[in-house]
């Protein structure tokens, strides 16, 4: 089974104090890079890790709405945002608990909440829903990133 796991670092969020914030120009300290990259070092030997990338704060964001048929866009930040994500890690597991076990070895900063959702697998859906996604353009390369 697939899961991905969501970091929502507390620097992006609105309630941080502003001298605690991630601002403009914001990057990670490297120590924090570094007890992270040997976190994913651990996920890869495992075989667990299928994907991960961080982002950058909403600042540098937009948001698309749709109401009525119509896209809006709204340039970041999201002050009205109750949470916003910081990265994500894409992993193998047999189970809920396996991808449970893994967020809990992160070492998060105090504040961080990692939030862990299963992927749908095509088999989730019935039938006619399959049917609707199978799509001769899309699936393969779908395919050829589960390959690499």
């Amino acid at each position: 089974m697939r899961f991905m796991m969501v970091m929502i670092p507390r620097v992006y969020q609105p309630d941080t104090p502003p001298g605690e914030k991630a601002g403009e120009g914001f990057a990670p300290p490297a120590e924090a890079v570094a007890r992270m990259t040997k976190f994913n070092e651990e996920l890869a030997k495992a075989g667990a890790l299928i994907a991960l990338d961080g982002l950058h704060p909403s600042s540098k964001g937009a948001r698309v709405a749709f109401s009525g048929g119509k896209p809006k866009v709204t340039d970041g930040p999201f002050t009205e945002a109750k949470e916003v994500i910081g990265g994500y890690w894409m992993i193998e597991a047999k189970s809920k608990e396996e991808a449970v076990g893994w967020a809990r070895r992160c070492p998060a900063a105090d504040g961080d909440v990692i939030e862990v959702r299963q992927v749908f697998e095509m088999s989730d859906f019935p039938l006619d829903a399959r049917e609707a996604a199978d799509n001769p353009t899309v699936q393969p390369e779908i395919e050829k990133r589960k390959a690499s």
